[in-house]
């Protein structure tokens, strides 16, 4: 039996300066993400591409997604196997290509960094990380790269 959930959100742009979108410079890409529940989001688009710089970029919060979906199901299984786990942060990377006609992700890259507690726990905690690539919803659903280069220390 499949089930089935869906996911809401609004985005209401707050860019206009008085003109709208009368020239290209004349808006700022500035918007807000909003969800029943959590905090706004203060989005924007990539500084390359007249963006805010202190606003949360869409390519961002990809490689975000994907870092989030990655680590959950990690402490799930590590839970699951009785791996101890810390502390965990994960230094993610997207690259994207851009082309007169628009962008596509190439890869994205997670270098989570692990302490579990134990030394004994060391190996299976770095074999569980291919177990969450394969679990990840968010990786399943995109059509590029998604690979892991994980640390594993001992507390």
């Amino acid at each position: 039996m499949t089930r089935h959930h869906t996911y809401t959100t609004t985005v209401t742009w707050t860019g206009n300066r008085g003109t709208g979108t009368s020239g290209y410079r004349d808006y700022d890409r500035d918007h807000d993400l909003s969800a029943e529940g959590p905090p706004v989001i203060a989005g924007s688009s990539d500084p390359a591409f007249r963006g805010d710089p202190a606003r949360w970029n869409p390519e961002q919060l990809l490689v975000g997604s994907l870092s989030q979906c990655h680590m959950l199901w990690y402490l799930h299984l590590c839970a699951e196997a009785g791996v101890v786990v810390t502390s965990y942060a994960d230094h993610a990377a997207g690259t994207m290509a851009e082309s007169r006609t628009g962008g596509h992700f190439t890869e994205v890259v997670l270098r989570p960094e692990v302490t579990v507690a134990a030394p004994e726990m060391a190996e299976t905690a770095a074999r569980l990380h291919e177990d969450a690539h394969k679990a990840c919803f968010i990786a399943a659903s995109v059509n590029f790269p998604v690979r892991h280069e994980p640390t594993v220390r001992t507390a």
